[in-house]
């Protein structure tokens, strides 16, 4: 696992446990992501390159936070993992529910939330409903793993934090309150129910919309992006019935 130094907004990877206590950001990309390759060969050449990019600001906003909490690490997704590395990329997607869960906080960025705190407060289920981050797949088991979460705007005001504001998360999302509090655990909901969460959203590939249930089932699978949805989906199915056989 890879996680940026606070401080010095330089990677450090971490083999063996004990893993630091970090942050991890939650987020939907965009199209100017500062991406690993950038990230390990950081210089001030490059922060002078990318400097007002949304994507190197999430990662800056991140990390301030992320001091403010008392953590000297944080992990973002875009960035900490090599996407060009098939087996890093598939030990990443199949771990990402524990790192996820593991997480002192989970710093959760909606890109497309306007800054209007009073507003969005008055009526949080309208304004969170229309945020772009509700309607992802990967961001499901981001909602759900984590113990902490706190929710920010696009200028970074922070809206709440998850245990405040749980009623309204269930009603976006159809996840319980029970759940999102922590009063229940995803092995209590049957399978059925699960996928109902999941139903209406949506991943860039095809394959993500099952990939990115394998922490919500606490399953493992190899990635084999090309395989398509339905394979994908049938091999999901496998694990779950393996291990409720189990």
């Amino acid at each position: 696992m890879r996680l940026i130094n606070t401080k010095t907004l330089v990677l450090a990877e971490f083999i063996e446990d004990p893993i630091p206590s970090y942050a991890i950001l939650s987020h939907t990309r965009g199209n100017d992501e500062v991406l690993f390759e950038e990230m390990r060969n950081f210089a001030p050449p490059l922060y002078e390159a990318l400097y007002e990019t949304r994507g190197l600001k999430k990662i800056t906003q991140s990390c301030r936070i992320a001091r403010e909490l008392g953590l000297d690490w944080v992990w973002v997704n875009t960035c900490c993992i090599d996407k060009s590395n098939h087996t890093e990329l598939s030990e990443a997607l199949n771990s990402m529910f524990r790192w996820y869960q593991a997480s002192e906080v989970c710093l959760v960025y909606l890109a497309d939330v306007t800054s209007d705190v009073s507003k969005t407060l008055e009526n949080p289920e309208e304004t969170f409903s229309q945020a772009r981050w509700f309607t992802r797949g990967w961001t499901l088991q981001e909602l759900i793993a984590p113990r902490n979460c706190i929710f920010y705007d696009r200028e970074w005001v922070p809206l709440g934090a998850k245990s405040a504001l749980s009623p309204t998360l269930s009603a976006v999302t159809g996840v319980p309150v029970d759940l999102l509090s922590g009063k229940t655990h995803l092995e209590q909901y049957s399978v059925a129910e699960r996928m109902g969460w999941a139903a209406a959203r949506k991943t860039a590939c095809l394959e993500d919309e099952v990939y990115c249930l394998m922490g919500i089932f606490d399953v493992k699978m190899p990635i084999v992006y090309g395989e398509g949805r339905r394979n994908a989906f049938r091999r999901l199915e496998a694990e779950i019935e393996r291990q409720q056989r189990d």
